[in-house]
């Protein structure tokens, strides 16, 4: 099996980071790739961002198409994910969907760690469209005035606000630049700390093994 996962952006170092995580995880029982969107975005931030993404996305698509098994879009607010959808026949996983999908099996209600305040209302938004809002604790991104050392003990604060605070119990990392964040924080809070690239994978990889994909009879054509 082969798994590509497309990174809207132009990040080299993130697509770097987010590959890192794939590998490991994956552990030689499949292959996996991961490569920057070119003339994207460095960062994924605005609606302007994901629509200047689209075309390198689809390109991308389209020429690993054959090579590949089934897909990942590495952003956690899904941008252009119906498109890639219904460009493919094979599996389209968004790690914004896959993470909070997989989160309300895992716990009463979740919450997502996100980097800033402007990504707050986006990705509300998102989860609004997945019908999940009824199992969602919060949002929360790390305050700028903390006084954590560094930036993972930024994030950890902000995740343990969300379990003894707003009580969570699952933790999702809400951007793929986090990647590689869950074990560390999930070993301190107790709780599942989702990081959304894993999750993509273990869905696109289960539903290649299972022979399934987006179903093309309505909504996507």
């Amino acid at each position: 099996m082969k798994l590509l996962i497309i990174n809207p952006n132009s990040d080299v170092a993130m697509t770097r980071a987010i590959l890192s995580s794939a590998t490991q995880f994956a552990g030689g029982e499949f292959d996996v790739d991961c490569l920057p969107t070119p003339s994207a975005p460095p960062f994924i931030d605005t609606y302007s961002d994901t629509a200047s993404a689209m075309p390198g996305m689809v390109r991308l698509l389209r020429q690993h198409e054959a090579e590949y098994d089934g897909f990942v879009v590495a952003c956690h607010c899904d941008p252009n994910l119906d498109l890639m959808k219904e460009t493919t026949d094979k599996p389209m996983v968004g790690i914004g969907e896959a993470s909070m999908k997989m989160a309300t099996m895992l716990g009463h209600r979740f919450s997502v760690i996100s980097t800033d305040p402007r990504s707050v209302p986006n990705k509300e938004a998102l989860i609004r469209s997945y019908h999940l809002e009824g199992l969602l604790a919060s949002v929360r991104y790390p305050a700028a005035a903390s006084a954590a050392r560094n930036e993972d003990e930024r994030y950890l604060q902000t995740a343990r606000a969300a379990v003894e605070e707003d009580f969570a119990e699952v933790i999702v990392l809400g951007c793929a630049g986090l990647t590689g964040l869950d074990k560390r924080l999930q070993s301190e809070l107790g709780v599942p700390v989702l990081d959304g690239v894993i999750c993509a994978l273990i869905i696109a990889a289960g539903l290649v093994r299972y022979q399934v994909s987006t179903s093309k009879i309505r909504r996507y054509r």
